[in-house]
């Protein structure tokens, strides 16, 4: 397995289709948050950094909708494990969407695991899933954040993001990370050549 892209603040991230628990299919593109749609991409139902991690955004979930964001969780798991999270980690309020396949986890950069048979509560990892990623998207399907990363422990504190999302909106800041070959000419700037970055897809 391998990971194959990275996406860059102010370009438009990939489509993202999957399907959800208790509902209809999930497409990015239909989605017009007020601000943010927060994406958090977790590894499964055998794992309890996650657990923790999604109970705590279902806790304060009604902050996020309040500033007029927009959270889902998705995960590689089947239908059966995205129903047990759900009722078993009484995930009433969160957007738990299942079935992401690895073309769509390259698509934005996340790194894969294989399963070594590890039990968690009882559940036995999988043969293959995601390690965390969260993406706060605009309104008009490009990136302002990305945070991706290989283990699922050190994960962004929820109160630091709730914090981060206000001073997005508070101050209408436009994400750096995100410079291309005009932002490189400069005769100081060290670079034999310009930087070439790119737009990841459109939905």
């Amino acid at each position: 397995m391998s990971m194959s892209t990275r996406l860059i603040p102010n370009q438009m991230v990939p489509q993202l289709r999957v399907k959800t628990v208790g509902g209809p299919c999930w497409r990015l593109c239909d989605q017009k948050p007020k601000h943010f749609t927060l994406v958090l991409f977790y590894r499964g139902l055998h794992c309890g950094f996650c657990k923790a991690q999604l109970q705590a955004y279902e806790a304060r979930y009604e902050e996020f909708r309040k500033l007029g964001v927009r959270v889902l969780a998705v995960s590689a798991d089947d239908q059966l494990r995205a129903e047990q999270t759900v009722r078993d980690w009484h995930l009433d309020e969160l957007t738990v969407c299942w079935g992401l396949t690895v073309d769509q986890a390259q698509a934005w950069g996340l790194y894969l695991s294989e399963g070594r048979g590890k039990v968690f509560d009882g559940v036995k990892e999988p043969s293959w899933f995601v390690e965390p990623g969260m993406f706060f998207i605009k309104p008009d399907g490009h990136l302002y954040a990305g945070f991706v990363q290989t283990v699922p422990v050190a994960q962004p504190r929820i109160d630091d993001v709730l914090a981060g999302i206000r001073f997005a909106i508070e101050t209408a800041a436009e994400p750096p990370g995100g410079a291309d070959e005009e932002a490189c000419r400069g005769e100081d700037c060290g670079c034999k050549e310009p930087v070439k970055l790119h737009a990841v897809g459109e939905c």
